[in-house]
């Protein structure tokens, strides 16, 4: 779309509609690897070659393609290849691992064939490899060893439901109270001349200190364009100056020409910032890397927003391991203290003294950032399918849900509203996680006035409907892009306009600005960066407003409208999408996600087709574990 003036997605690594569902974090092969070692460590306990010896190792997907689960195939043995283990014999397998855990947890000895299992099947260069399963073994171990998970729950997940119920993420609901929910209100329309709010959104951030100019951006490494990928050959470009279209994050001086370059999007009443500050090198992470960047990006965006008031949220980078967040009942170094003090340490100037003490304890809070409004920071680690800490106990970790019921209960009683932010969105979460939040979110619709999230990297929603009939739109929340380029994206940043300070504001949204960086442009000879906008909501999409009924409308009308479809695609991709076009599957995958704020729910998208039901491809669809 050149009159955009944004670049065209040429040189991507790869291209296809599966970007849509696996954009989000880390590379593939990693998490692949991630997902693998859960089962794969605890095999080190025995002689795995006299129990499990896999005939061939089963060809994994070509890297950037997701890994689903999906409920018709056993996805774990079609990866590993496990096709020769029996039933009896996995079952067989598991009592024997549980029994020698509990006897004899041996984490040397377990990360030892752990990485000769990641190099025997080609996971990921034997370094990555080697990092990976130091870093993790010891937390995978102690998981595997207090885990409720049962021989015949593994061997579900290994093999598929015919060896076994794998029911470990089981049903289960928080308590609403008893106080009738007041008839659905929608929010009047502002006055004209009222005042608006503007509230600077930023998001996934990604800091690489080992960003190095010139660098192969295509290396073998699951993160590129740094000092360990070497030097690309003589035919292909090297990193940019700014960053670049690949897998690769940003250098600190891209991030500091961002803040620096805020002044026109402004000025700004708040901002929201949720997460995700390291880089994606999530093989060799230790808590000193962690820390530092948290510190360095606080210090860079104190430094440039000034007395302007920021309000952030964990994302899932933040700890390491990668997703490692344990409930707040894992006490002791394996605990996530250490991460949720320094926090608290480098935010104290943002938030109360109530509030840090909840992120002191669950890497949660609430304030209230302006008279009438009541901010809620969830940590969304505790309903991630990524957690691994949640094999132990996953009903409402740290009790945050009910928390938030409370929260809620209270800004009802007084006429407040609320604004939600968190990192990973609500349709991405654990299905009972995602199912509570989603009947919370509708009980409390007159009085949730806004959800902010990040985490996909690329410019979406996610509507919630009414319970009973799942067709009224009562809600949205709203996916913000990425400031990093993983993969192969512009930088960006978005800017709400919110119903302003004064007595009976609705503080809802009003429209929404995204901001970007043309690397194109910007890693140009003897260029200078320029940070523009790329475009406003309701401005190019023809909304009237953007209340959840607008953007239920866009979705059928990008249904029908192949043109109107495309322009929301470019915006998707911050105006550089993938080279292969977006045809009908995609472009169905990627409207059903819009419309799917509640994770494994396909009755959501059953009338996105005049018969009412998706393509075979797109029946099971569910959002991807590479998220």
């Amino acid at each position: 779309m050149p009159h955009l003036g944004v670049s065209s997605g040429q040189g991507h690594l790869r291209a296809g509609w599966e970007q849509r569902l696996e954009r989000s974090l880390p590379a593939p092969r990693v998490k692949l690897l991630w997902m693998g070692l859960g089962l794969v460590l605890v095999l080190a306990l025995f002689d795995s070659t006299v129990l499990w010896a896999p005939a061939r190792a089963y060809p994994l997907p070509a890297q950037g393609h997701p890994v689903k689960f999906n409920a018709r195939e056993p996805p774990l043995q079609n990866a590993f290849g496990w096709r020769n283990l029996t039933c009896p014999a996995c079952k067989v397998l598991f009592t024997a691992l549980n029994y020698g855990l509990k006897q004899e947890p041996n984490v040397a000895r377990v990360g030892s064939v752990a990485i000769k299992m990641c190099k025997m099947l080609n996971i990921a260069p034997l370094n990555v490899c080697q990092s990976a399963v130091h870093l993790f073994e010891g937390d995978m171990v102690e998981v595997w060893r207090r885990s409720v998970l049962s021989p015949s729950e593994a061997c579900g997940l290994l093999l598929g439901p015919s060896c076994g119920h794998w029911d470990i993420f089981s049903t289960w609901n928080i308590s609403l109270p008893s106080v009738p929910k007041p008839p659905p209100k929608p929010p009047s329309p502002p006055a004209p001349g009222a005042p608006v709010s503007r509230v600077l959104f930023l998001t996934d951030l990604h800091w690489d200190h080992d960003y190095l100019e010139g660098t192969d951006p295509n290396c073998a490494d699951p993160l590129c364009c740094r000092r360990s990928s070497g030097w690309p050959p003589n035919s292909r470009a090297g990193a940019g100056y700014w960053g670049e279209y690949s897998k690769c994050d940003l250098p600190l001086r891209t991030l500091e020409s961002l803040l620096k370059g805020l002044g026109p999007a402004g000025p700004f009443e708040m901002v929201y910032w949720t997460g995700d500050i390291p880089a994606h090198d999530v093989w060799q992470q230790s808590r000193q890397d962690q820390l530092r960047a948290l510190t360095t990006i606080t210090d860079l965006v104190r430094k440039f927003l000034g007395p302007v008031p920021v309000y952030p949220a964990v994302g899932n980078h933040e700890s390491t391991p990668v997703n490692g967040f344990p409930p707040p009942f894992i006490k002791g170094n394996q605990s996530s203290q250490w991460l949720y003090e320094a926090m608290a340490k480098a935010w104290e100037p943002w938030l109360p003294a109530d509030a840090l003490h909840t992120l002191r304890i669950g890497g949660f809070y609430a304030l209230t950032p302006r008279p009438g409004l009541r901010l809620i920071s969830l940590n969304m680690n505790f309903c991630s399918r990524e957690n691994f800490w949640l094999l132990i106990n996953s009903t409402d970790p740290a009790g945050q849900l009910q928390w938030l019921v409370k929260e809620l209960q209270g800004a009802e009683n007084r006429g407040d509203k609320v604004h939600i932010i968190g990192h990973i969105p609500p349709g991405h979460c654990l299905k009972s996680w995602s199912w509570n939040y989603y009947k919370i979110v509708a009980r409390y619709e007159n009085t949730v006035a806004g959800q902010f999230f990040g985490h996909t990297h690329v410019d979406e929603f996610e509507i919630f409907y009414d319970e009973e009939t799942l067709s009224r739109p009562l809600a949205v929340a709203f996916l913000g892009p990425s400031a990093t380029t993983y993969i192969n994206l512009n930088p960006g940043y978005r800017v709400y306009q919110i119903d302003g300070n004064y007595p009976g504001s609705s503080h809802v949204v009003l429209d929404h600005e995204t901001y970007i960086l043309n690397l194109t442009e910007a890693n140009a000879p003897a260029a200078t960066p320029h940070w523009k906008r790329l475009y406003r909501a309701r401005e190019t999409y023809g909304l009237p407003d953007a209340l959840p009924a607008s953007w239920h409308n866009l979705v059928y009308r990008m249904r029908d409208n192949e043109q109107l479809f495309q322009t929301f695609w470019f915006l998707y991709h911050k105006g550089h999408p993938p080279s292969e076009p977006c045809g009908t599957p995609c472009r169905l995958a990627t409207l059903c996600a819009q419309l799917s704020a509640r994770a494994d729910s396909p009755a959501l998208c059953r009338h996105l087709m005049p018969n009412g039901s998706l393509p075979e491809a797109h029946s099971s669809w569910s959002r991807t574990l590479l998220c």
